[in-house]
């Protein structure tokens, strides 16, 4: 399912399971996560042509709903490193100026979901607490 270059809140009922892609974006854009409800799944990939100078920001429906994992940064300025969750509050995952990208997500439970993938860029993503 191609995504527009706008902000964006997802549906269980139209978005889980599928491929979301995201396009070139023309400013900052936010995808909403639905409540989560165990099993539910996305899989977000960039189908832009080159690095981005905006961020795609990804956020659950609030701070009682968070991630568990970590995204792998394929730095193109070579000091790949990993960032994680919190595993506690942060609800929240910036991909800053993001080139290619895959970010898996899964509903653990009502509460809590998983998300793991990679992104390339020369800014590392970041979690935080919306």
């Amino acid at each position: 399912v191609a995504l527009g270059d706008e902000d964006k809140t997802l549906d269980a009922a139209t978005h889980s399971g599928r491929t979301l892609v995201v396009p070139a974006v023309t400013a900052n854009r936010t995808i909403t996560l639905p409540a989560p409800v165990a099993g539910q799944t996305y899989k977000l990939i960039y189908g832009g042509a080159a690095e981005e100078t905006e961020n795609l920001i990804i956020v659950t429906p609030g701070n009682s709903n968070f991630f568990l994992g970590g995204i792998v940064h394929m730095d193109s300025d070579a000091d790949n490193v990993s960032v994680y969750s919190d595993g506690n509050s942060n609800s929240k995952l910036t991909l800053t100026d993001f080139g290619i990208f895959e970010i898996n997500i899964v509903a653990k439970d009502s509460t809590n979901y998983y998300i793991w993938g990679y992104q390339e860029g020369a800014d590392a993503p970041a979690f935080a607490d919306q």
